[in-house]
């Protein structure tokens, strides 16, 4: 398993392929889809964002509130799909380059992350409480009205991580199933219908 460091470099980010299992440590921006909107009309007013996002990463994420003791909270993915109308401009104009999330992405933002060298990482659904194990600093650095869904910096270690779509567009969630589709190549009899007298002669 391949170890990685956020911010991430070109050369690392053109040397993954899809379906290689990583370990990120580093730092990581927490947004979601309201984050996400905002950012983007900042741009088109022709403000600048409150955090520098050029070589980093976002995790689609909205940390759950953390118990007493606990830096963090449940931080799983939310679905990457709610993002993809904001993605392409964070790719193209502010230098991002790595999200992470969960689900496949559409055809825009395949197309930008391949025109922006960058990559998009899948999480593992269902596990936010053992992703938050992996997380070792965290701080609101904006949007503090949102809550949960703030942006985050946090510092992770060693963080699990699937490349599901690499710089060159191949795509994990079509690469998959591909392998399985195509022409029966069962020899065998003929499969079970049923009692002959349901079946039409």
């Amino acid at each position: 398993m391949m170890k990685i460091r956020s911010p991430l470099m070109v050369d690392v980010i053109s040397s993954l392929k899809a379906g290689d299992e990583v370990l990120l440590s580093g730092t990581v921006f927490t947004a979601r889809d309201v984050a996400h909107k905002r950012f983007v009309s900042l741009l088109e007013k022709g403000q600048s964002l409150p955090l520098d996002l050029d070589g980093q990463i976002i995790y689609y994420t909205g940390p759950s509130p953390a118990k007493p003791g606990d830096l963090i909270g449940s931080a799983g993915p939310t679905t990457s799909y709610r993002m993809d109308q904001f993605s392409p401009v964070l790719l193209r104009q502010c230098g991002l380059k790595g999200m992470i999330g969960k689900g496949n992405r559409g055809h825009e933002v395949v197309e930008a992350i391949k025109e922006s060298k960058a990559v998009y990482f899948a999480a593992l659904g269902g596990a936010g409480a053992l992703i938050a194990q992996r997380i070792i600093s965290s701080e609101v650095v904006c949007y503090d009205d949102l809550g949960p869904e703030a942006v985050r910096k946090l510092v992770v270690e060693d963080l699990p991580l699937v490349v599901a779509i690499d710089s060159h567009g191949n795509n994990l969630y079509l690469q998959g199933p591909s392998r399985y589709q195509g022409p029966s190549r069962y020899q065998g009899p003929a499969l079970y219908q049923g009692p002959s007298r349901y079946r039409r002669t």
